[in-house]
């Protein structure tokens, strides 16, 4: 089989998640040591044949996206490196998720990993595949130094494989409903009103809050599952069961997650739109009276000043009728590899040793501004987690989080994970789009993952 589903790979059958983990669209490369923010455009010509660094260089370079979360973290932490390692930077891309996924797939079956940076982000739930079936990439770091008994269990599973960590991990993904304060007053509710609630209850209260400000309470981007996916897990539902078998079209979680996004849809309580650019515009610019998505999207939401003051965060909706259906859950989550075509491996794993798994004042520096919350337990004890943040109406969100994550039920991601995301995506499409029926079109999720299985 897994010689069957790298055919597959190298076909470029790869479709994942665009907003998991913020992802923010086109390339760029961002400079470091003390100007985090500073930048300038290159060509996708260029991005492809990103050289990595030879052995006398202490820059490394590096993949992955989002500006204000995932790029503003990297330079932090080079800022802080280099105040100890003089002369020392990184390199940064900015490459979308998936794209970065399909460089890999172009490398590994063009026989040059030559093309791979230092090091690149990855997707937590993308990690089994792509390390089964291109292991070469990946540097094993288990005996780095790096002590993964310091992070969150859960989290270094994603990218242990076969008792080895490939990946230093990083940002926490527990879903948050996030709300405009002032729009929720208006319709004479507080945020109090949407803690532990269902979602049969978010939707009636939705109606009068869309009714009287005229903004529905959520938007997502046509096609995308991620509200599907984290009402799931919420429940500690997934799309496999233990043995590996798609699980479906059997599935009761999987049909009430789809029938409560179609009602949400149907009464105007969330508005589609085309794109990420559309979603994160509709948060900063007042059009959304809030969101339910991983907390990393708080670095997009601070980014409207104008709005300091008027967000608060609180868990997010139960599903209705679902046995062990909770308030809790996650999307997205990431983690940083050290490619084999790294030149200076021992450098690399210095890097994130002494950054993102072990220092303190790095992660109380990256989560007032981009809302990166660790997973790196000792962060966790500090002070900065339980201090109120002014852009939230003085509420301790960080310390609510933290607790919120702790209650997240597990689920099975495995090797087609995606495969099944996607499928749920296409009929998703459908039934919001075309009118398709909701039975028919889970049908035919579950025999597309069945048959992508055994292709």
């Amino acid at each position: 089989m897994k010689k069957r589903l790298l055919t597959m790979l190298m076909a470029g059958v790869l479709v994942v998640s665009m907003t998991a983990c913020g992802e923010a669209s086109g390339d760029s490369t961002q400079g470091t040591d003390s100007d985090a923010g500073a930048g300038k455009d290159t060509s996708a010509a260029d991005t492809e044949t990103t050289d990595s660094t030879d052995s006398a260089s202490d820059t490394l370079t590096v993949w992955c996206w989002d500006p204000t979360f995932n790029i503003y973290a990297i330079n932090t932490a080079a800022d802080i490196y280099a105040k100890d390692h003089a002369g020392f930077s990184v390199d940064v891309t900015e490459i979308l998720s998936d794209d970065i996924e399909t460089r890999i797939t172009t490398a590994v079956s063009a026989g040059d990993l030559s093309t791979l940076p230092d090091i690149f982000l990855m997707q937590d739930n993308s990690f089994q595949k792509y390390i089964a079936n291109y292991p070469d990439v990946f540097t094993d770091l288990t005996d780095s130094g790096i002590d993964f008994s310091q992070f969150s269990q859960a989290k270094v599973a994603y990218s242990t494989f076969e008792g080895k960590n490939y990946a230093v991990p990083f940002d926490n993904g527990a879903a948050i409903n996030c709300v405009r304060t002032d729009y929720l007053e208006q319709a004479g509710f507080t945020v109090d009103d949407f803690t532990d609630i269902t979602w049969s209850e978010f939707i009636e209260k939705g109606k009068k809050v869309k009714e009287v400000t005229g903004y529905p309470m959520l938007t997502a981007q046509a096609g995308m599952p991620d509200l599907i996916m984290e009402m799931l897990q919420s429940c500690g539902a997934s799309c496999f069961k233990e043995d590996g078998s798609v699980n479906i079209e059997e599935n009761p979680a999987v049909k009430a997650a789809i029938e409560t996004y179609q009602e949400l849809v149907d009464t105007g309580v969330l508005q589609e739109v085309t794109d990420n650019d559309q979603y994160i515009g509709a948060l900063n610019n007042g059009t959304s009276v809030g969101t339910v998505n991983g907390c990393w999207i708080l670095g997009s939401i601070q980014a409207a000043d104008d709005q300091a003051g008027k967000w608060a965060v609180t868990n997010i909706p139960s599903l209705d009728g679902i046995e062990g259906a909770t308030n809790y859950s996650n999307n997205g989550g990431s983690s940083w590899v050290i490619t084999s075509n790294c030149k200076n491996i021992e450098l690399a794993e210095d890097f994130l040793n002494t950054t993102f798994a072990g220092s303190t004042e790095f992660y109380e520096t990256i989560l007032p501004s981009a809302g990166a919350l660790s997973t790196w337990l000792p962060a966790g004890n500090s002070d900065v987690y339980g201090e109120p943040q002014d852009y939230f109406g003085g509420q301790a969100i960080y310390s609510d989080i933290v607790e919120f994550a702790g209650k997240i039920p597990s689920n099975i991601t495995g090797p087609f994970y995606y495969d099944a995301r996607d499928s749920i995506g296409v009929a998703l499409s459908n039934i919001i789009q075309q009118g398709a029926d909701i039975d028919a079109e889970i049908k035919t999720a579950q025999e597309t993952v069945e048959f992508n299985m055994n292709a």
